[in-house]
């Protein structure tokens, strides 16, 4: 399939995909007159990429799943080095939910002595609750 047949597959953009193939993840034969020609192996490159790339993964961290596919894997993380990337990523995930958590908290005890320090000027000003 050419450029734009891949790239409506696969839900992308055509410079998406050359800058995929300047970035060494994409490797397209070149036809008789210049073209790129995709087969069905870059057809799953392309999704593996658009998959990792929608949940935060950085195009550095898919290189270890785009080569376990040209491995001859049928996923990209059946790999040692993509179960590495995993790992590590859900640990910044998990680092991420812990400050969100304390963040949370921090908001969420403001908030209540904020209600708490109106109330008590509403019965100071006004003798009764706000």
């Amino acid at each position: 399939m050419r450029i734009g047949e891949l790239a409506q597959s696969t839900g992308t953009s055509t410079r998406a995909l050359r800058y995929y193939e300047t970035q060494g993840l994409v490797r397209p034969r070149r036809s008789a007159n210049g073209y790129r020609v995709y087969d069905e192996a870059e057809l799953r490159v392309v999704r593996e990429i658009r998959a990792l790339l929608a949940v935060g993964f950085g195009l550095d961290d898919i290189r270890p799943f785009v080569a376990c596919l040209r491995a001859g894997h049928a996923s990209g993380d059946a790999c040692p080095d993509s179960v590495a990337v995993l790992r590590r990523k859900l640990a910044e995930v998990d680092d991420y939910l812990d400050r969100l958590g304390s963040v949370r908290r921090q908001l969420h005890d403001q908030l209540t002595q904020a209600i708490i320090n109106r109330e008590k000027t509403c019965l100071k000003i006004r003798k009764r609750p706000c």
